[in-house]
């Protein structure tokens, strides 16, 4: 039989309860501090990293501010003239480039529709004349020149008969008047006494006449008598190497190379579409890139003014309004004659 609880056994109990109950509220205290601790501890880092990360992204937002747009420009413009440098330095097929090569052809054939010899003539002798003048001087001067020679010798005959100082004072303004004089009296008399007073219509007749060349035996075959030929002057040399159609020095060099990459039938109006082009927009010292239609097809783009506005100052001719070099041009030509020789 258990004894009965005495009040001193009682008060003990309750006494101890009561501590242990303290013990229990003081750790729970602990640890509810603890947790605050630990929360506030995040929010506090939560709270610098945020600030932190908006402090990155006002310094990036202000540095984007600040950065120019024509920089950006001037980055892409500079990218994109960094694309075509490479494109141009790969290595081009044969096939590519014939095609583009046509493809050039066929679209100043677009351009220059009315492209045609730049030498005023009548007939086969005045060409072939008129031709050997054009050495080291403009067709406009030849052109300007040529009708006081002409009324004044008209036939192979008359100029063979001519007294060279006579001669020389008529064509004084093309230059090199003496030598040129010597030459056209020279072909005069071989045509008077070997081809019977006709221009004969043949290359390996032709070159044999005094200052007749290849390019001059050309002229005449193609525009005179309808004989396909290229004519290769400075300004046909100096597109075909910036073309890349060749890399050819000589003349008869690059006749042969561009042959090959033509058919026959195109060579003569390919010459003229070439010579225009080189007269009028490719020019040799500040070719107006800016303002040439075939900038697409052409691997020397840049060479020259690129600004549209300043490119379509350099025109010449009839592409800049201005007169051509013909005083009697054909019907089709949309520019404007060019005047007498001291008019104006």
């Amino acid at each position: 039989m258990a004894s009965p609880k005495t009040p001193r056994t009682a008060a003990r109990k309750t006494a101890a309860a009561r501590t242990t109950s303290a013990k229990t509220a003081a750790a729970r205290t602990t640890s509810a501090k603890t947790a605050a601790a630990r929360t506030a501890a995040a929010e506090k880092s939560a709270t610098e990293k945020s600030a932190a990360e908006k402090s990155a992204g006002a310094a990036a937002s202000k540095a984007t501010a600040k950065k120019p747009p024509v920089k950006k420009k001037a980055a892409a413009s500079g990218t994109a003239v960094r694309a075509r440098a490479a494109q141009a330095a790969r290595p081009e097929s044969r096939l590519a480039m014939v095609r583009r090569a046509r493809r050039i052809n066929r679209e100043l054939a677009d351009v220059y529709p009315y492209a045609h010899p730049e030498l005023d003539f009548r007939n086969p002798f005045e060409l072939l004349v008129a031709t050997v003048l054009s050495a080291q001087t403009t067709d406009l001067r030849v052109n300007q020149t040529t009708p006081a020679l002409f009324a004044r010798y008209p036939t192979p005959e008359d100029m063979a008969a001519a007294v060279p100082e006579e001669l020389e004072e008529l064509i004084r303004p093309t230059g090199f008047f003496r030598a040129k004089a010597k030459s056209v009296i020279g072909l005069s008399k071989a045509l008077r006494d070997d081809f019977g007073g006709e221009v004969p219509g043949r290359l390996e007749d032709l070159v044999t006449l005094p200052g007749v060349g290849r390019k001059t035996a050309f002229v005449v075959l193609g525009n005179a008598f309808g004989v396909p030929g290229i004519t290769v002057d400075t300004h046909f040399m100096r597109l075909a190497r910036r073309w890349k159609w060749t890399e050819q020095e000589d003349p008869v060099k690059i006749e042969a190379e561009i042959a090959e990459i033509f058919p026959k039938s195109d060579w003569t109006m390919l010459s003229h579409r070439v010579i225009f082009h080189g007269r009028r927009i490719c020019h040799a010292r500040k070719p107006a890139c800016g303002a040439c239609p075939i900038t697409h097809l052409c691997p020397s783009y840049g060479e020259g003014e690129t600004d549209p506005e300043k490119a379509r100052k350099l025109l010449k001719y009839e592409l800049g309004g201005f007169p051509g070099q013909r005083l009697n041009p054909p019907p089709d030509y949309p520019g404007k004659p060019a005047a007498p020789l001291g008019a104006g």
